[in-house]
């Protein structure tokens, strides 16, 4: 098993495709052949697996989150931190903190169209940290 953490620097809300980012350490895992799981550490963030070939998805898909969980919702009684705050747990819960993906030859197994993002949630910007775990066999 190898295990890293990756700290990740947001600009504020929209989605950053860190798959560079995993493939790196599963090629630093040395596992020919398992799994990779992604875990973000925080409640207002969360992981998709997504497609990577046009960003229109990720701007289609904020709009669809930006209706169903609205910044400023007179009904949230959790606004400590804004507007932004209960609408960033609401989507965090939502989509996925951890997402798995297959191994083989220390290469993630993604499809052709399709890249892993971590979503954040909040307008400001925010340092977020993952922990990456790559477990299977080793070569």
């Amino acid at each position: 098993m190898y295990q890293a953490r990756l700290h990740i620097d947001t600009p504020g809300r929209g989605m950053l495709d860190i798959s560079r980012d995993v493939a790196a350490e599963v090629r630093e895992s040395k596992v020919v052949a398992g799994l990779c799981s992604v875990f973000v550490r925080h409640t207002s963030a969360s992981l998709v697996i997504s497609e990577n070939a046009d960003p229109d998805v990720q701007l289609d898909l904020e709009t669809a989150f930006a209706r169903l969980a609205p910044d400023g919702d007179a009904a949230n009684v959790h606004v400590c931190e804004g507007p932004d705050d209960m609408p960033a747990h609401t989507r965090s819960v939502l989509t996925q903190t951890n997402i798995t993906v297959p191994v083989a030859e220390c290469r993630l197994l993604l499809g052709t169209w399709q890249g892993i993002y971590l979503w954040e949630h909040r307008h400001r910007a925010h340092r977020r940290e993952l922990v990456v775990t790559v477990m299977g066999e080793m070569g």
